[in-house]
């Protein structure tokens, strides 16, 4: 958690290696307009842009951290307690499209026979190797 946000740090982590070349590959389709990123930047009500610019001049996550209270935290409390109920839970919705998706993402990562992942989030920790 950053600021009381659920994924920013993750996203954080992505602008700064975007802003240095270094992005992997595999996360370029999703980046800030897609996926995670995008549901992070709709609830807190930031554009793209206006975030990674805010990453860029900040040298040290505390900075991103105090602009996201002052700019972001006071008035969207609702959306950010809704998003970090929701995204860790996501890929668990009966949306049969939502569940091709995980299915695809599973399949993508050579992880299809793992009944253990259940989410997106799961996907990502597998992937990067936490379980």
């Amino acid at each position: 958690m950053m600021a009381g946000w659920i994924y920013l740090p993750r996203l954080v982590d992505k602008i700064r290696l975007h802003l240095r070349g270094q992005l992997h590959a595999d996360y370029q389709e999703n980046f800030l307009h897609k996926g995670f990123d995008s549901r992070w930047l709709s609830a807190a009500g930031v554009a793209p842009d206006v975030f990674v610019e805010v990453v860029r001049n900040s040298p040290t996550d505390g900075q991103v951290c105090d602009w996201v209270r002052l700019n972001v935290n006071s008035q969207r409390a609702g959306e950010r307690a809704a998003f970090n109920l929701a995204l860790p839970l996501s890929g668990r919705d009966p949306d049969a499209a939502v569940q091709a998706r995980l299915r695809f993402r599973k399949e993508q990562l050579g992880m299809l026979q793992r009944d253990d992942i259940q989410t997106f989030f799961d996907c990502i920790d597998a992937d990067e190797g936490r379980i």
